[in-house]
């Protein structure tokens, strides 16, 4: 279960992030605009945050494994469609819709690893699965950049229909949906009348989105136009960076599941994510090569916080909530990560890469005073 969870989460993560890496191609090849090219990179983002919602709502009615297939099968296809498209417009109308059912297994994927995990594991069970969304974003690095360069953007879609494709046929092996309590228990009540609790987590989950998406989308384009790397050394650089952020998670799971606590593991992410965009802003702009490890460092710490926010809703919310729950932390999140590139873009070119990195360093300074450790149960 958690390795079909997990794979899926992967291959979706292909389909939404990797346009990232065809922004250099976008940029140099079509002559887009920075701010431009990083529309079109935020269009998945943008489909994701409009059909989580509806895909939670459906996961909590129909289950997961539904979800799952449904939105893999469509997201293979969606991306069949986008290498055949011609146009930036066409394509930028595909990626939203690739998007939109990729958003399928946001609340799914994590649903049956909460479901069928218990407490005391679930953390790093967690941490496991939410590895998936850094390793999707460094297999697209290292191959979709490739394969942009050399035989541009569409070309570069076949990586996400691969992987997609492959996710559907382990999941309809793999696959069954959790079991639940009864209803009548009182497990169907809805947290969000009960504190602020899970709309805290929310915040501060949307504040860490920011300096994530400043680094997944602009490291590689930084290493490329600031300091001269080729597109696959770049590309190499970020899928390492992702990988070892993939098992930042897994240890930040851990961690959780050690202290008993998600929330206490999760200020301390947030303060060190503070610290080190700052660091990278100031080494950065004084050309400092402590800033290509700054960078790496960056992407391990900036995505830490993921797997233990999302572990905590999920668990606050109960079997007949979490998907909806997980829907609205997900599009918060994905709202947030969809402005990013755009506004980045933006500030890359009137104030540079290092101003974008420092800027960013304000977001997880105010997320640390937002987590909500007081109000957090004991986990038993």
């Amino acid at each position: 279960m958690l390795a079909a969870s997990t794979l899926a989460q992967a291959a979706a993560a292909v389909m939404i992030h990797g346009p990232a890496f065809l922004i250099p191609t976008l940029h140099d090849r079509q002559e887009l605009s920075l701010a431009r090219a990083g529309v079109v990179a935020a269009m998945p983002t943008l489909g994701v945050m409009c059909g989580l919602v509806a895909w939670g709502l459906l996961t909590d009615r129909r289950g997961e494994r539904l979800v799952l297939l449904t939105g893999l099968t469509a997201t293979a296809v969606l991306g069949v469609a986008g290498v055949l498209v011609d146009g930036v417009v066409p394509l930028a109308v595909v990626l939203f819709l690739a998007g939109l059912a990729a958003a399928s297994t946001g609340s799914a994927s994590g649903r049956v690893v909460v479901g069928w995990f218990p407490v005391g594991r679930r953390g790093l069970a967690m941490g496991v699965r939410q590895m998936a969304q850094p390793v999707g974003v460094g297999v697209a690095a290292i191959s979709m950049a490739v394969v942009a360069e050399r035989s541009g953007p569409q070309a570069a879609l076949w990586v996400p229909v691969v992987a997609c494709t492959l996710a559907a046929v382990v999941v309809a092996l793999v696959v069954a949906d959790p079991p639940r309590p009864d209803p009548r228990s009182g497990a169907a009540a809805n947290p969000y009348r009960e504190n602020g609790y899970l709309a805290r987590i929310h915040g501060v989950s949307v504040l860490l989105v920011v300096p994530q998406f400043v680094v997944w989308t602009f490291a590689l384009v930084w290493l490329v136009q600031d300091r001269d790397w080729s597109a696959a050394a770049a590309g190499a650089l970020v899928a390492v960076a992702q990988v070892a952020g993939a098992l930042g998670r897994i240890a930040a799971g851990q961690l959780s599941d050690v202290v008993a606590s998600r929330m206490r593991p999760l200020r301390w992410v947030a303060v060190a994510a503070a610290v080190l965009m700052a660091l990278l802003g100031v080494a950065a702009g004084q050309d400092w090569s402590v800033a290509v490890p700054l960078v790496v460092l960056a992407t391990v710490v900036t995505v830490a916080d993921n797997g233990l926010a999302f572990t905590a809703v999920a668990e606050r919310a109960g079997p007949f909530w979490s998907g909806r729950a997980l829907g609205l932390q997900n599009t918060a999140q994905y709202l947030a990560a969809s402005v990013v590139p755009p506004v980045a873009g933006l500030t890359v070119a009137h104030l540079g890469f290092s101003w974008t990195f420092a800027l960013a360093a304000l977001f997880p300074v105010v997320a640390v005073a937002l987590v909500p450790v007081g109000e957090e149960r004991e986990l038993a």
